[in-house]
């Protein structure tokens, strides 16, 4: 731990408290990491608009890998550095895929426009769609089936309640597509008991984005720390070489990665402190 150059944290669930705050203790870790010369990164699946929302500008994080990874950001020079969406081709396999099947999803536009978005409603009623719907109505766009978008999109979200089998036959449905997707699992951070099923590029993921940093700023795996609370941050804890969990992690999952306190108690202020 000594060693360590760059810390990338998620964001909800994690860095942030349950109310979206940041706790005072977070932002002053933030500063001494920054005293030391030691990269700061959130890594979040919100994409780079919501992150806006919840980061003030001068809050003092160096990169956001925001999207899952989809886009990464240099946060102090307000400059995209890396992006990738889904090719033309794979977009509407999956487009048509959702449709011929009727479920509910949403198709967002490419980075780095991919807080607006195309919404489909399938046969099935699901609230937490609606709940989804209703706090993104103004960047929201009916997707027209006569007249489907014909470019790449950063990814697809199809939202089931909580169904462990379901998940399992949905992800191998869904990446036997084509091989340019993969699945990613996470929580719904809106409603417990709900998946949000996440269809990106096979490229992307929060551990790639944190490896483009690396890769730019010379830094090495082993010089990486990473904290995390959800299944969506498997990606970037098995990258980081030192990898931490959140005490308010699903529990099924708390048993991978040493666990630290909660986002209530200041887990991030907490996991660094041993580098001052």
């Amino acid at each position: 731990m000594k060693n360590i150059k760059l810390v990338a944290t998620d964001l909800d669930g994690t860095f942030l408290k349950n109310d979206r705050t940041i706790s005072q203790a977070n932002i002053d870790a933030l500063h001494k990491l920054g005293d030391k010369q030691i990269v700061r990164v959130a890594a979040t699946g919100r994409n780079l608009q919501k992150v806006k929302d919840v980061l003030q500008p001068d809050l003092p994080f160096d990169f956001v890998v925001f999207s899952s990874g989809a886009g990464v950001y240099n946060w102090q020079k307000k400059q995209l550095i890396a992006n990738q969406n889904i090719k033309v081709s794979s977009a509407q396999k999956l487009l048509n895929h959702f449709i011929q099947r009727d479920v509910n999803f949403h198709a967002f536009y490419p980075v780095p426009d991919n807080h607006k978005h195309y919404y489909y409603r399938g046969k099935d009623d699901c609230e937490e769609f609606e709940r989804y719907f209703k706090f993104n109505v103004a960047y929201a766009e009916q997707l027209k089936t006569k007249a489907l978008p014909n470019g790449e999109l950063c990814q697809f979200l199809v939202i089931i309640k909580q169904d462990e089998e379901r998940f399992k036959h949905l992800k191998a449905d869904i990446e036997a597509l084509c091989p340019e997707i993969r699945v990613i699992r996470a929580s719904s951070p809106i409603t417990p008991g709900y998946i949000w099923i996440e269809v990106f590029h096979h490229s992307v993921s929060k551990g790639n984005g944190v490896n483009e940093i690396c890769k730019q700023l010379g830094i090495t795996q082993e010089e990486t720390m990473g904290l995390g609370n959800d299944y969506n941050d498997f990606d970037l804890l098995e990258f980081t070489m030192h990898s931490f969990l959140t005490d308010n992690s699903p529990h099924e999952i708390k048993d991978k990665y040493p666990v630290v306190p909660s986002n209530e108690d200041d887990a991030f202020a907490f996991s660094v402190q041993s580098l001052f």
